[in-house]
């Protein structure tokens, strides 16, 4: 189920322009849905889905643990793909409730 949404928010991405690096990158620490090119910036992308607002809205899922752990894995992916820690990051939540997608660039800083 989460790979049919992560691939419509790959799309949705690229739409908009971005081009897409890798996809479920998985390390220790974890996982990160998406990993994307745009202009300057390498940008680290966590997908949700909500199939309704019962349980919450999509984008509040990313909270301050989910942010850590993403930060912690794109730290392990610049090195290990020889980036440095050095180049323009950004961490961005594409969120989709029902048919609806958000796209929050900027989602949030990297945090330790």
């Amino acid at each position: 189920m989460g790979g049919y949404y992560e691939q419509k928010a790959a799309v949705f991405l690229e739409k908009q322009g971005l081009f897409i690096l890798e996809r479920n990158f998985r390390c220790k620490f974890g996982e990160i849905d998406l990993i994307a090119g745009d202009g300057k910036y390498l940008v680290f992308v966590e997908v949700k889905y909500r199939n309704s607002g019962g349980c919450g809205w999509a984008s509040a899922a990313v909270d301050w643990r989910k942010q850590r752990t993403v930060s912690a894995i794109a730290e392990f992916y610049l090195l290990k793909r020889g980036y440095g820690l050095d180049i323009p990051c950004r961490f961005d939540v594409v969120a989709i409730d029902g048919e609806h997608i958000q796209w929050i660039q900027n989602a949030f800083d990297h945090r330790r």
